[in-house]
């Protein structure tokens, strides 16, 4: 039994065989998903896609990369998806400064307002942080009081994974853990406590070592349990069925 907390089959890339994808994910045990978005169309696909599968969640909100096309009337759009009932937090949101950094500012108040809006309508978040951890905890610690949620794709060291799980947020793990030279995701997988951590695919992109170079798909989840319980020394089944256990409480599912 596999949870797959974040992964976008509301991509373009899976427009021509989808159902094909889904069926390789529940074959090897991927009993649910939550599907991602970033921006209004794709938080409608996640959610028509939550209205189709029965084990399928989604999760909505203004990637920061996307922060510059945010109108008064972004907000309205995504306050009514987020009272969607399957929509099960608000993301993913945050800080991304890879690419360009001309407008961090408008990222700071698209990401600000997210957190106010998870805060009023009692709703766990999912992070994104590419290259900017210490912003990313500098918001949550000062903003983000009373929050739950999950620090997807963590990338950050083991001391700085302690700091945000004083907070209380979980750390999300994916392909990377299964890349050989990944050192320091190792280190986070082997020392974060067990009932705070998750998995993800983050499909398609952060494709795991057996397929790296090729398109990701939800079923290769397993091989980031199947890593996980190797780095800890754990059996698979019992990694699948705890961080399973753990999405269920992120995510407020029954």
């Amino acid at each position: 039994m596999l949870f797959d907390t974040h992964v976008h089959l509301n991509s373009k890339m899976y427009r021509k065989d989808l159902g094909e994808v889904i069926e390789r994910a529940l074959v090897v045990g991927v009993t649910r998903m939550a599907v991602i978005g970033f921006d209004a169309p794709s938080n409608a696909h996640a959610i028509e896609l939550a209205e189709k599968y029965e084990f399928i969640y989604a999760v909505v909100g203004i990637h920061p990369s996307d922060a510059r096309s945010a109108t008064e009337n972004s907000w309205i759009v995504l306050r009514e998806q987020l009272k969607h009932p399957k929509v099960v937090a608000l993301g993913e949101c945050g800080f991304d400064y890879y690419h360009d950094t001309s407008f961090n500012d408008i990222q700071r108040a698209v990401f600000k307002k997210q957190l106010e809006i998870a805060k009023e309508l009692n709703l766990p978040i999912v992070v994104h942080m590419r290259d900017s951890i210490h912003d990313t905890y500098e918001m949550l610690r000062e903003e983000g009081k009373g929050l739950s949620g999950v620090l997807h794709c963590y990338s950050g060291d083991v001391e700085m994974m302690h700091k945000f799980l004083d907070l209380g947020f979980y750390i999300g793990l994916d392909g990377p853990v299964t890349y050989k030279n990944a050192r320091n995701v190792h280190e986070v997988a082997k020392a974060v406590p067990i009932d705070r951590l998750v998995i993800e695919t983050d499909a398609p992109y952060l494709t795991p070592a057996p397929y790296r170079g090729k398109r990701n798909e939800p079923a290769y989840v397993s091989y980031v349990a199947e890593k996980i319980a190797e780095l800890r020394g754990m059996a698979y089944e019992e990694v699948c069925r705890i961080t399973t256990e753990n999405a269920l409480m992120l995510y407020k599912i029954n």
